[in-house]
Order: structure tokens, then sequence, then C-alpha cells
């Protein structure tokens, strides 16, 4: 990639994790909506630190710079807004990277922006400490690709370009299916410790295996039906060892949706379970765990948006 600077816009943990990375490499600049301290760290799986000072701008007060390419690392539910709110000051042309969880946000966007769109699918795992300060979890591995099957050469220069900041990322063609492959797992995971407060490797135990059980036969007929496999092609086994492989290696992890009830924030729930059910409707199969974990999560996200009582 050329070295110009990279825009990463939503300075949440996956936000800065990959800031932190990608400024030993390239010119980096943190966009959000309020301005956090510039000089930031990052601790490292191995317990390390990582201390770098890190350009930071919010949306409203935008350098004059045309971005070498825009990372859109905002949760799922604020990436139309962010992309809206930046694409007046973003020259035609300009690369978008789609950081996203689910499979909501990433088709409209990719008809929207006017540039080449990537979507990458990651499974490095972060936590932010504090305003100047966030947790590199866990290592993961990140693939990158458009929806279309374009771009690849950008998206094998961007692949090597965070490759070499210490984030393992490759070019795939299908990324569509990878997508779908995070949005099954998550949506077998997410909501069960979000509802019930627990962590990952908690729902190998009663009264939770059960559960778990349940969203993934409905996750895989649902799967089927859109022609989207498990990575060994297995069809029900395949996801229900696709999924337990996750809660074994991520045991004592706060899922990111746990991470936002934990905090007061929207979850994600749209952008991992609406799909699903949308799919579910087309093909007239009943999915009735997913629809009942999706109607819990609006409700909470209603009462977030409630204005406190009066005294």
């Amino acid at each position: 990639m050329t070295p110009e600077t990279h825009w990463i816009v939503g300075p949440g943990a996956l936000g800065r994790l990959i800031a932190l990375r990608l400024a030993g490499r390239v010119p980096v600049r943190l966009v959000g909506r309020r301005r956090l301290p510039g000089h930031q760290t990052l601790i490292t799986p191995e317990g390390d630190t990582l201390a770098r000072s890190l350009d930071m701008a919010r949306v409203e007060a935008l350098p004059a710079e045309t971005p070498a390419v825009v990372h859109l690392t905002t949760k799922a539910h604020g990436a139309e807004a962010a992309h809206a709110a930046l694409a007046t000051r973003l020259p035609e042309g300009v690369p978008l990277v789609l950081w996203q969880n689910g499979f909501a946000c990433q088709p409209r966007l990719t008809e929207r922006h006017h540039g080449p769109v990537l979507c990458a699918t990651t499974t490095e795992g972060a936590h932010v400490q504090a305003d100047d300060r966030v947790t590199h979890a866990g290592h993961g591995h990140t693939y990158l690709g458009a929806l279309d099957g374009r771009h690849r050469e950008l998206a094998g220069a961007l692949a090597r370009t965070l490759t070499a900041a210490g984030l393992p990322a490759e070019t795939v063609d299908d990324i569509r299916v990878r997508l779908w492959r995070k949005l099954a797992v998550n949506a077998a995971i997410n909501p069960l410790v979000a509802r019930y407060t627990i962590r990952n490797g908690q729902l190998r135990d009663r009264p939770f295996r059960p559960m778990v059980e349940r969203l993934i036969t409905e996750v895989a007929a649902i799967l089927s039906a859109e022609d989207v496999a498990p990575p060994d092609g297995n069809g029900l086994e395949g996801w229900r060892q696709l999924v337990w492989q996750v809660v074994e290696a991520t045991a004592s992890n706060r899922a990111s949706m746990l991470q936002d009830v934990l905090a007061g924030r929207l979850t994600e729930h749209e952008a991992i379970l609406a799909p699903l059910l949308a799919a579910a409707s087309r093909h007239r199969l009943p999915a009735p765990c997913l629809a009942g974990h999706l109607d819990e999560l609006r409700l909470r996200a209603a009462a977030l948006a409630e204005p406190p009582a009066a005294c």
C-alpha cells in the first residue's frame, strides 16, 4: 500500500487495536466523535505494553487530506451513520474497509460508497480498559475480500500491511461465506452471554449448553438453505464443532455483546440476529430461539433509549 495516512473511524477496542498496530508501519489518524488522549497504550496478549502517540481527529474537524484507506471500525449499528458523516469529506475512489460483525450494513455500504469496498472478518480479540489504554486479549486472524470478488490487488496489499503490523491477514474470494460463518458463531454465543452476563466458557455447562445446541440447530438449517456450509462442509455436526471450538478457545473471554451490556451500550443484536431471521423467513423455516433472543435484546435497546423517569 502507499504510505499515505490510514483513517480509522471508530476508536473503540478494535479501532484502537488496529491503529496502535498499524502506527508502527504507516501514518495513522484515529477518528471519532470525541477526542481521546493522543498517547495510547496497548497491552499485548503476552502482557507487554506498546505505547504510541496517535494523531486524533473528530469527524466534524477532519484535516484536508486524502487518506490511503478508511477503516470503518464502529459497531454495526453505527456504521451507516458514520459513513454518511464521512462521505462528503472523501474524494471519490478512496478505499473503505468494513470491520463490522454480522451481515447487515456490508451490502448496503458496498453499494453506497464511491470507491472500492472490502469486508473484513477477524478473530482478533480486544477490550477497552480506559480512554488511553486497550487490551489485545488474544491473537487471531483476519480475512479480507470484496463481496463482488473484485479489488484483489488492493486486498492483498492491505493484508500484507496488516500482517507486517502484527495482525495476520489474508485475502479470500468467499468473504460473504466467511461473514455468514462468523455470524453463525456469534448468534450461537453472544445473545446467551449477553442476556445471562456470563463468560463464554460457562456455555459449556447447564443450563446453557442445551440453549446453545438449540441455537446451533436453527442456524444450521437457515445457512443450509442459504447454501452456506461450515468450514468442513459437514452439515449440522460441522456447525456444532465450529461453535464449540470457539467456545473452548475463548472460554475466559467476555464476548463483545456482553461488554456492551456491562457498559450500558447498545448491542449488535440487529446485525447478528436479524439477517438470520430474514433468511429464515425467506425459506419458511422456524427459528423460535433466535426470534426470542432478538425480542429480548430489542426490549433492552428500547429501555436504553427511554429517558429517565421524572422524580
